[in-house]
């Protein structure tokens, strides 16, 4: 497959996880699952009618397949995956809280084979100005290894040669790296982009903002260090506030009757939502409507349980449209 719209890069892991809201401990069985920030990018993407393709390097073994076939299934071309005998996949296990227990995630993804991932091992041929259109990376992939941070600089400035717009999303890790490191580590990527995501939290911790600061003034900061880039804050509850360079900031509030069992992958969901509109954009007030669709997708996403949004075209277009929810039967 040529001409994509989207090309990712990074780790996607295997999700292991308590049926229900079990701990660990009482577990007779784990209900498995494909996930990673990326790849979760992807299917929504694809799912939208994106044509997108991602990169990663997987264990030629039976979970590595699951993985690649999971993906596949959902429209994601997975042809540039680089297979390998020797290294293992990653895992995370959840445990899904309810009230007062919050839910928690243990990672198990030291020497993954996706860490190893080398510059040399990137499909070269992929990134030409008629093969593609637009890179997404993450900060996840530079915080795993630096032979995965290599990787992603290489794609990026692939990418950039190619005339491909890129974008970005800081995703802080805590249990991957500190503050410092990371902010060392995303500060190119984010400079070089077309478009910025973060949650309103990571730029506070990236960037020494206080707790207090207002969502205008977060985003005025950020696009004080970034100023060729348009740049979006998620507020969680509040919704987003985003802006271009020179521009106004614009919000966008929560969609109403947003379900609660798929809260892993939301913000994934309203990236590719925001990505979709962004690569149809036909004029210059296309970002208060990328905001919308992508309130639209993270709010289906919170129904949908997994770190996948498997979501129909149709479905956000109708959310979009009309704003709202329906508790009745779709008959």
């Amino acid at each position: 497959m040529s001409g994509y719209d989207v090309v990712t890069l990074g780790e996607t892991l295997l999700r292991m996880a308590p049926p229900g809201h079990l701990r660990i401990e009482q577990a007779a069985y784990f209900e498995l699952e494909a996930g990673g920030t990326e790849s979760n990018t992807a299917v929504a993407l694809a799912r939208l009618g994106v044509r997108t393709a991602w990169i990663s390097r997987l264990p030629d073994n039976p979970l590595g397949r699951r993985l690649a076939r999971t993906l596949m299934g959902h429209g994601v071309d997975t042809s540039h995956i680089i297979w390998t005998e020797e290294d293992r996949l990653g895992l995370f296990f959840v445990e899904f809280g309810d009230g007062a227990r919050p839910t928690s995630i243990i990672y198990d993804r030291a020497n993954s084979a996706a860490s190893r991932m080398t510059p040399a091992e990137l499909p070269g041929q992929l990134f030409t100005t008629s093969s593609g259109r637009h890179l997404h990376l993450t900060g996840i992939t530079l915080a795993i290894s630096e032979s995965a941070a290599a990787t992603a600089t290489k794609a990026l400035q692939l990418a950039k040669e190619a005339g491909w717009t890129v974008s970005f999303d800081i995703n802080y890790r805590a249990k991957l790296w500190t503050p410092q490191q990371s902010r060392r580590g995303c500060q190119p990527f984010a400079a070089a982009s077309d478009i910025l995501f973060a949650p309103i939290r990571d730029a506070q911790t990236h960037y020494s903002l206080p707790d207090s600061i207002t969502p205008e003034d977060a985003l005025a900061a950020i696009q004080r260090e970034f100023p060729g880039t348009t740049v979006i804050l998620t507020l969680g509850a509040e919704g987003s506030i985003a802006a271009e360079p020179g521009c106004h900031p614009v919000r966008q509030a929560i969609f109403p009757g947003g379900g609660s069992v798929g809260r892993i992958g939301a913000g994934d969901a309203f990236t590719a939502g925001v990505l979709y509109r962004y690569l149809r954009r036909d004029g210059d007030d296309w970002l208060s409507d990328a905001l919308r669709w992508g309130a639209a997708a993270a709010a289906i996403k919170y129904t949908i349980p997994g770190d996948m949004g498997l979501f129909e075209l149709e479905e956000v277009a109708a959310l979009v449209a009309s704003g709202g929810f329906s508790e009745g039967v779709s008959r």
